[in-house]
């Protein structure tokens, strides 16, 4: 038997993509215990793929052209001016714009150096792991327009909300000298190369170093929405087929406020990602899930999943953490009683 020692198992490890490991450990599984619903499951996900293929096309597409065209220099607009107009552009940027947390910890870790108000990166850091042009675009061809417009709308009014509370308590014990002495790591789910400076190029094409980072950040973007929603629709299936769907109406079913607190509670620790969630919550809503629970669900678990909460814990302290995934999760609630109210 040939042994592999430790540190070079550890590589590997890390070097082995999670999503597609996980995809094909499902299948094996099936395949041992279940055959006949190999082909099945695989069929549903292909089919499922095909669907959402035009909604990821224009995703992948916007997203490399804002990326090209050097956008991120437009964050640094909702860091000028009065502090309450401040905190409502940051929550917008955070909510509508490609950036996740992790992609601007530099630019964050500057602006928090010299000076700039917690409450506007507070804003940004909750509106930004909610929703951005992918996520709206896979969302509203899943779960729907009113769905995918309430869930900007509700990640820009948490972005203001804890932005706000953040500026009035500003002065307190909780909020003072909220910076790390050393910033940690993102978790490596950001690229390396530094976002272009200054003003933005929209016709990005005349520049080859702008039409190399169009390219690589398509491909980068294809091949992580692909994994992932290949993973989640394989588990959308697994889910339809094996979980009765009378136990998920009986728990996280009816209007009630307790099951939008325990969306809001299973969304933290259940999330894989923003783009898996969906198709998971389509599952979810079809077995009797109420909309309110799966609103409160996508919100907890977007601002506490593994990236966003990273890039959190990365420059602040503790307490301001803390401060944070309390804004999320009050946020995530409110979100889903208003939904469940209108929806």
């Amino acid at each position: 038997m040939v042994e592999i020692p430790i540190p070079q198992s550890r590589e590997l490890w890390r070097r082995l993509d999670k999503a597609w490991a996980a995809f094909a450990a499902i299948l094996v599984i099936l395949a041992l215990f279940d055959p006949g619903q190999v082909w099945p499951m695989l069929r549903f996900t292909a089919e499922a793929l095909w669907h959402t293929a035009p909604f990821i096309l224009f995703a992948v597409l916007a997203v490399a052209y804002l990326k090209a065209t050097g956008a991120e220099s437009l964050l640094a607009r909702a860091f000028e001016g009065p502090q309450g107009r401040m905190i409502v552009v940051a929550a917008l940027l955070g909510g509508l714009s490609p950036f996740c947390s992790c992609e601007v910890i530099p630019f964050i870790a500057a602006m928090l150096a010299i000076g700039a108000p917690l409450g506007a990166v507070m804003a940004f850091w909750l509106a930004s792991p909610l929703m951005d042009p992918a996520m709206f675009a896979i969302t509203s061809g899943t779960l729907g327009w009113d769905f995918a417009i309430a869930k900007a709308v509700a990640a820009v009014s948490i972005g203001i909300l804890g932005g706000s509370i953040t500026m009035l308590f500003a002065r307190g014990p909780l909020f003072a000298d909220p910076l790390r002495t050393a910033p940690q790591g993102c978790g490596g789910c950001c690229s390396a190369k530094r976002p272009f400076e200054g003003k933005p190029v929209w016709r990005f094409w005349q520049d080859a170093d702008r039409l190399s980072t169009f390219r690589a950040t398509s491909l980068q973007n294809g091949h992580f929405l692909l994994k992932w929603l290949a993973l989640a629709y394989l588990i959308e299936a697994l889910m339809l087929h094996y979980v009765p769907a009378e136990a998920v109406g009986a728990v996280l079913g009816g209007q009630g406020i307790g099951t939008i607190l325990l969306g809001a509670l299973v969304g933290a620790p259940a999330y894989l990602n923003g783009y898996a969630a969906v198709p998971l919550i389509d599952a979810l809503l079809a077995q009797g899930m109420s909309q309110g629970a799966a609103m409160s669900f996508v919100i907890a678990g977007g601002v506490s999943c593994i990236p966003a909460a990273v890039a959190v814990w990365a420059l602040v302290k503790p307490r301001i953490f803390a401060a944070y995934f309390a804004f999320g999760f009050a946020g995530a609630v409110l979100a889903g009683l208003v939904w469940q109210a209108v929806a």
